[in-house]
């Protein structure tokens, strides 16, 4: 009878815990016209973020824009304009969570920004290197990562090695259009 209080008090404690987890983060489709990509968003870490992400996502936002910066051995970047290079109008720019703990290592998915911190809106990149250069720290804010991918890692290697040029005063623009078909929450059922 010891032993399955012991058991009852150890389930108690574990199992809300494991609930907890379940529900900190959401996984995501990423459909290219070169295949798919998934990912697991950290929304514990990284709730602003995440749930900015998914209000574009939702919105169907990302539908038919582009990866339209390509850089090998660094990240591919995308959300922010169509396959003729037409930035699009996004929702206000939301604060920097670059000090979440996350790194920019390897298949995370971090939020692209100009020189000001708070100033991230729709584009994010996935690294295809360790970039830990581009993480916060307490006197410099880096880039916040978000989350990470969990299948396609093959799929964002072979966009990060498509040829690139010079295109409308951007650079790495790949020659053929990398498309975002969709960007769809994954149900827990799939």
């Amino acid at each position: 009878m010891k032993n399955v209080s012991i058991f009852v008090i150890l389930l108690s404690i574990l199992l809300p815990t494991q609930l907890v987890a379940q529900e900190t983060s959401v996984q995501i489709r990423m459909i290219t016209n070169q295949g798919d990509i998934e990912l697991t968003l950290d929304q514990a870490n990284a709730p602003v973020t995440v749930e900015n992400f998914l209000a574009y996502v939702d919105s169907g936002f990302y539908e038919g824009l582009t990866f339209h910066r390509v850089i090998p051995n660094f990240m591919i970047q995308g959300g922010g304009f169509d396959a003729e290079l037409k930035r699009q109008d996004t929702r206000p720019a939301i604060i920097n969570e670059s000090t979440n703990g996350l790194s920019n290592r390897r298949g995370t998915i971090a939020m692209a920004r100009t020189n000001d911190p708070d100033s991230a809106t729709s584009q994010f990149f996935i690294n295809v290197a360790n970039n830990q250069n581009l993480d916060g720290h307490p006197l410099r804010a880096g880039y916040a990562v978000f989350g990470e991918v969990t299948d396609g890692l093959e799929v964002v290697f072979g966009i990060s090695r498509v040829p690139t040029r010079s295109r409308g005063g951007h650079q790495n623009v790949p020659v053929t259009p990398i498309i975002i078909e969709k960007i769809e929450r994954i149900t827990p059922t799939e």
